[in-house]
């Protein structure tokens, strides 16, 4: 396997797969002016990758910006966070969603661009299909640096513009995309609307069709095999690259496909190669769900931080032994979720 930062990805077939296949190299830090105080200390060789993400502000913190940053932090990289809107939600469902000015967004990125050398870009909820023109502007301005793309459920939203965001989705920022992350179910009604076999498309069948588009690799997840545990998938056109299989959890997330990608492009950011990144990406999301809790009277969230948690134990009750103690199981008591990663 090569490196994320050597093209082509995983699999050398993959490099015929989309002529938008760019080179991996990440861009070297700034060297620190030695005449400027503030940077006479600093160790540049220590200083954490930082990775840009497009996402909306979720006033709930189960999703959007708030889930980007603490997948990005946990991982080891530095957030740069850049707000596309703002949602009305709370933990239970999406209520609104307020779009910022597409000139506004493009100024946010290239302000830090411009600072601070970038990783990896991600792409959350871009909000409209303006905003998806101007990060698709501003990625082909920075041609070395991966872009992740992730599609998110929106199915909370008004269908004519699920239509027209999905189609600038396609047309402008597949071309620009290294990885395309997103459900099985999401994608499949996206990229093959016509899909006409009784057989469920399989991952590299959803491959094909975001090549056709320009994105050579991508993560298909939530797929439901009839053995009952929950089946993730990176493949190309060309073959299934990686497969990692997970228990379902009884209980109903939100956030789990943003925390997934958000970490899978810090891991890229840090220098691992594809198939590592995906797995210890997955690793961490199958952690974070299992630490989960429900922090109102919606879904469960996925604590994307349990690993600055500690052992949970009540110090007046280290046996566990007091019926109100919280007991292993608890917060698996919400309906079934069939699309847990």
């Amino acid at each position: 396997m090569q490196s994320l930062y050597r093209a082509p990805w995983g699999d050398p077939s993959a490099a015929d797969a989309s002529a938008a296949l760019r080179r991996m190299t990440l861009p070297p830090h700034r060297v620190p002016d030695a005449e400027d105080p503030s940077h006479q200390t600093a160790e540049v060789a220590d200083q954490p990758v930082s990775v840009l993400t497009f996402n909306a502000v979720d006033p709930s913190g189960a999703s959007g910006l708030g889930a980007d940053v603490q997948a990005i932090g946990s991982v080891g990289c530095h957030p740069l966070p850049v707000v596309t809107g703002a949602y009305t939600r709370d933990s239970a469902e999406i209520h609104g969603f307020a779009a910022f000015d597409d000139e506004s967004v493009s100024e946010q990125a290239r302000a830090v661009l411009e600072d601070i050398p970038v990783g990896v870009i991600k792409v959350g909820f871009a909000g409209s299909p303006a905003i998806l023109g101007q990060i698709a502007e501003l990625s082909s301005d920075y041609p070395d640096v991966p872009l992740i793309a992730y599609m998110p459920d929106l199915s909370w939203w008004d269908e004519t513009h699920i239509d027209s965001y999905q189609e600038a989705f396609t047309d402008l920022l597949l071309p620009q995309a290294s990885l395309l992350v997103g459900n099985h179910s999401t994608l499949r009604r996206w990229l093959l609307p016509d899909w006409e076999s009784d057989q469920n498309p399989g991952p590299r069948d959803i491959a094909r069709a975001a090549s056709e588009h320009g994105t050579p690799y991508v993560l298909v997840t939530g797929q439901t095999p009839a053995t009952g545990s929950i089946e993730n998938t990176l493949a190309t056109p060309q073959s299934v690259l990686f497969t990692r299989k997970f228990e379902r959890f009884e209980a109903r997330f939100v956030g789990a496909g943003e925390t997934l990608s958000a970490a899978l492009a810090a891991l890229l950011a840090t220098g691992s190669d594809l198939n590592t990144a995906v797995a210890e990406a997955l690793e961490y999301l199958d952690e974070a769900l299992n630490a989960g809790f429900r922090p109102g009277m919606g879904r469960f969230v996925p604590d994307r931080l349990f690993w600055a948690q500690g052992d949970g134990t009540d110090p007046s009750d280290p046996e566990g032994t007091d019926p109100s103690s919280p007991q292993p199981g608890d917060i698996f008591d919400d309906p079934f979720n069939e699309t847990r990663h």
